[in-house]
């Protein structure tokens, strides 16, 4: 947080928004969500509710968390439902990092990655799901860094959600607010689970280039089910053993929560599948009967 304060875009941020915990939620997600999280959410809430009383039309709220530790994913969650409660007309847009096995810092990503996805099926508008792994992928392969900094991936997110804003920030016709935008890019509600494809051709240090960073890839809405079937399949092999349960169990948590959520995941993924296998044929029965109806 002082490291914030004390960098260059320190002056953008009022002093009294900065919101502190004494303590971290420790990759627990019912610490973010019921214990610790809870504790504080209230001050932030007291924050967004100033920053949005002085705003003339609001249109939403866009949140950047990752969903393989604690306080991103149980806290964060806890504070997207407070918000949706308090103003629920309003376009709930977040930037997730969704956790890796290839990079995992924690065993229990799984879970908390799990309990998140959960929350955000019902409490979100669009999610941008960055994969963690991508970031490196592109770190390695792309840009050839050797050892990226947590700087140099912050800057491939920080590219993507410049990217997604832009129409938000200068004048252009399409997707001219939050709201248009999910009204052009979500087919179904509970299907707002966006992958970027975005990927610079340079690192940060090379300025002289900049000129030529595009978006190469916007990815096909489905692909995103891989990413939650990857989830799933962690969370399964260590849920049906129970192993860790008791870190969540201790903070008030109920197992039928874990049930419940890893079924939504997987009712999530069945729907992305139902809608890759709708086929060219049944495209055509469609305009067949429509030909029909205008007869």
């Amino acid at each position: 947080m002082d490291s914030v304060r004390s960098g260059p875009f320190g002056q953008i941020f009022r002093p009294d928004n900065f919101v502190f915990g004494q303590s971290g939620a420790g990759n627990n997600w019912a610490k973010g969500h019921y214990t610790e999280g809870a504790e504080l959410v209230d001050s932030v809430l007291d924050v967004v509710r100033k920053e949005s009383e002085s705003c003339d039309c609001l249109q939403g709220f866009q949140l950047t968390h990752s969903l393989g530790g604690g306080t991103g994913s149980g806290m964060g969650t806890l504070l997207i439902s407070k918000i949706r409660e308090e103003y629920p007309d309003r376009i709930m847009n977040t930037f997730s990092v969704m956790p890796s096995p290839k990079v995992s810092d924690t065993v229990v990503e799984p879970y908390n990655a799990t309990l998140s996805v959960h929350q955000l099926v019902e409490n979100t508008d669009e999610t941008y799901c960055i994969d963690n792994e991508a970031l490196y992928d592109i770190c390695f392969r792309t840009l050839k860094l050797t050892t990226p900094t947590y700087g140099d991936l912050n800057h491939l997110v920080s590219a993507t959600m410049s990217g997604v804003t832009t129409c938000l920030r200068f004048p252009g016709q399409l997707n001219a607010d939050l709201r248009k935008l999910a009204v052009n890019m979500v087919p179904f509600p509970r299907l707002h689970f966006f992958m970027p494809g975005f990927a610079p051709l340079t690192s940060r240090g090379s300025q002289q280039y900049r000129a030529l960073t595009v978006p190469e890839l916007t990815q096909q809405i489905t692909a995103i089910q891989e990413l939650f079937k990857r989830i799933s399949e962690q969370f399964t092999a260590m849920f049906r053993r129970k192993a860790f349960l008791h870190w969540y169990t201790g903070e008030g948590m109920d197992e039928m929560e874990f049930t419940e959520a890893e079924s939504n995941m997987n009712d999530l993924v069945s729907e992305y599948q139902q809608y890759q296998d709708a086929t060219a044929d049944e495209q055509g029965e469609f305009e067949e009967e429509e030909g029909e109806d205008e007869a």
